[in-house]
């Protein structure tokens, strides 16, 4: 049998370089040379992460492909104008965008958390619309503490609350819903 009939799986440890290798670059980078560095990084960095997921498993899954528009587009302003700026407002739009629309689907009868994760995990109907909701709303929220801190600290210090503050805060709040998706879970049908 070929190895192209089906997309090859991606193993946990590839896959986890796949989605925090382009931050600790940019966490490295910014340390070592400064916030445009950083970004330059950041920008090839994700790149090739794209790339790496396109050839390990012959698709691209849409979260990863609308973040790397974002660090695309705001990763050239950026460095086109010389104006860190843009850089911390990408984290601010982008997770803002992913509540609005989270929240538009509800709004409009749509689980677009279902369509993403729904391969994966299967849940009721009104178990995926309050997940989407939480999801929605918890976007939001890391949308404005984006906009306090950048606002409020340092240039150093956003970057390490973006690498250190929103993937602990992110991780925290998938773990804090696992209960309510285990109580929701619908069993295999296939007997």
């Amino acid at each position: 049998m070929s190895s192209f009939t089906s997309a090859p799986k991606m193993g946990q440890g590839t896959k986890l370089l796949i989605e925090m290798g382009p931050l600790v670059c940019f966490f490295i980078a910014n340390w070592k040379a400064g916030i445009f560095w950083g970004t330059g990084i950041f920008m090839v960095a994700t790149a090739v992460a794209l790339t790496a997921s396109w050839v390990l498993t012959r698709k691209i899954a849409m979260v990863p492909l609308v973040s790397a528009i974002f660090v695309a587009l705001f990763g050239a302003l950026t460095l086109w104008l010389h104006s860190d700026l843009f850089i911390k407002v990408k984290v601010t739009l982008i997770n803002a965008l992913f509540g609005a629309v989270l929240l538009g689907g509800v709004a409009f009868g749509r689980s677009y958390l279902k369509l993403i994760m729904g391969e994966a995990v299967k849940l009721t109907e009104a178990a995926w619309r309050t997940l989407s909701i939480r999801w929605g709303l918890f976007f939001l929220f890391l949308a404005v503490l984006n906009e306090v801190v950048w606002r409020n600290f340092t240039t150093d210090q956003w970057v390490n609350f973006k690498v250190f503050g929103l993937l602990p805060l992110t991780l925290v709040f998938a773990v804090a819903n696992a209960p309510f998706m285990s109580k929701h879970m619908i069993e295999d049908e296939k007997a």
